[in-house]
C-alpha cells in the first residue's frame, strides 16, 4: 500500500512540475510522462535481487572506465583523422562499454557465487576425497536425486573447464546440444540452491581434452570423478583414478533374480531370435521370454532360466510359467 501511495504521489508531482515549468498541458503531460517512465523504472528494479543490481552496477562502472581509458589512449595517439573519429563516437563507443560491462558482470556471477577457494583445504582437514561431476553427469540429472537421499556427501565439485563446456555447449547451434546443456545448468541451480557444489578454479590450458584434464585434476588433488561416460570410466581406471558411475550404482540396485523365480511381465515386442518376446521391468532391465513371440501384447508370468550382466545393463531370460 505505501508503495502504491508513493507512485500516486510521484505521477501527481510529475505533472504539477511539467505545468509549473511550461504552465501549458503539454507541460503537464511531458511532466507525468517523465514521472510515468521513473515508476516503471521502479517496478522493473524492484524485480531484481539486490545482489545482482550491485554486480550490474559494477559492470557498469569498470565499462565505463574502460571506454574512458581508451578514450584517453586514442587522444594520446594524436593522429587527428583517428582522434576526430573517436570524438564523434564516443557516445557509442562508451554505452557500448557500459552495456558489456553489465552483461558479462552479471553473466560471471554465477561462476562467482559458486566459486569456493576453500574447498581443497576444507576438505583435507576433513579426511574427505573430494568429487569431480563431469558434463555428462550433469546434464544426466540423476545426481540430484541422489544428492537429495545423502547417499553422497557434499561438496561436489565442478572444475571450472566443464562449467565453460557446458556454456558453450547451452549457447550451440545444434537443438540437441543446446536442450541437454540448458538441462545441465538447471541440475546446477538446482545444487547451488542446496550448497551441494563449490566451483574449482584449475586448469591445464596445455592440455586440449576436457576428459584429460579432469583426469589430471583428479591425480593432483587425490579426487574422485562422477561419470555415466563409459569411455571417460576406462580411461581414467587405467589412470589409477577412482571413479564412481552412476549407472554401475543404478545396475547394482536392480533386483536380483536366480534361476528358478517367478515374476509377471508385459510382452512388449518380438526379439531377435525365433519365436523371442522382449518385456521391461519398471527399472528398465531387459526381459527376454523363450516362446513368447505369441504373447506379445499380454502380461504373463514367467520363470527366470538365467541372467546376463553387459556393460548396458542386466538381461534376464525366462520362459512362460
Amino acid at each position: 500500500m505505501p508503495f502504491l501511495v508513493g507512485r500516486a504521489v510521484m505521477l501527481t508531482a510529475g505533472g504539477a512540475v511539467g505545468f509549473a515549468i511550461q504552465r501549458t498541458v503539454g507541460g503537464a503531460l511531458i511532466g507525468l510522462g517523465v514521472a510515468v517512465v521513473i515508476v516503471l523504472l521502479e517496478v522493473l528494479i524492484a524485480q531484481v535481487k539486490l545482489d545482482m543490481l550491485v554486480i550490474a552496477l559494477i559492470g557498469l562502472v569498470l565499462g565505463i572506465v574502460a571506454a574512458q581509458v581508451l578514450d584517453y589512449l586514442f587522444f594520446a595517439i594524436d593522429v587527428p583523422q583517428v582522434s576526430e573519429g573517436v570524438r564523434r563516437y564516443i557516445w557509442v563507443i562508451r554505452l557500448g562499454f557500459s552495456y558489456l560491462g553489465i552483461v558479462l558482470a552479471v553473466r560471471k556471477k554465477s561462476e562467482l557465487d559458486l566459486l569456493d577457494t576453500d574447498v581443497l583445504k576444507g576438505s583435507k582437514a576433513a579426511g574427505k576425497r573430494l568429487m569431480l561431476m563431469d558434463t555428462s553427469m550433469i546434464i544426466d540429472g540423476r545426481i540430484v536425486d541422489l544428492y537429495e537421499t545423502r547417499f553422497i556427501d557434499g561438496p561436489l565439485i565442478v572444475p571450472k573447464f566443464v562449467l565453460r563446456e557446458l556454456q558453450y555447449l547451452a549457447d550451440s547451434q545444434d537443438h540437441n546440444k543446446r536442450v541437454r546443456a540448458k538441462r545441465g545448468l538447471e541440475m546446477l541451480t538446482r545444487l547451488k540452491d542446496a550448497k551441494a557444489i563449490s566451483v574449482l578454479d584449475i586448469d591445464y590450458p596445455d592440455i586440449r581434452e576436457i576428459d584429460a584434464r579432469l583426469i589430471k585434476l583428479a591425480r593432483d588433488i587425490n579426487g574422485r570423478i562422477l561419470t555415466v561416460d563409459y569411455n571417460l570410466n576406462k580411461v581414467a581406471s587405467l589412470e589409477g583414478v577412482t571413479v564412481l558411475n552412476i549407472n554401475d550404482l543404478a545396475n547394482a540396485l536392480k533386483p536380483i533374480y536366480t534361476a528358478g523365480e517367478r515374476f509377471a511381465v508385459f510382452v512388449l515386442k518380438e526379439g531377435k531370435d525365433h519365436n523371442q518376446g522382449i518385456g521391461y521391468l519398471d527399472d528398465g532391465t531387459m526381459v527376454v521370454v523363450e516362446d513368447g513371440r505369441r504373447h506379445i501384447g499380454r502380461k504373463i508370468d514367467v520363470t527366470v532360466t538365467s541372467t546376463l550382466q553387459t556393460s548396458s545393463g542386466r538381461i534376464i531370460f525366462t520362459k512362460p510359467s
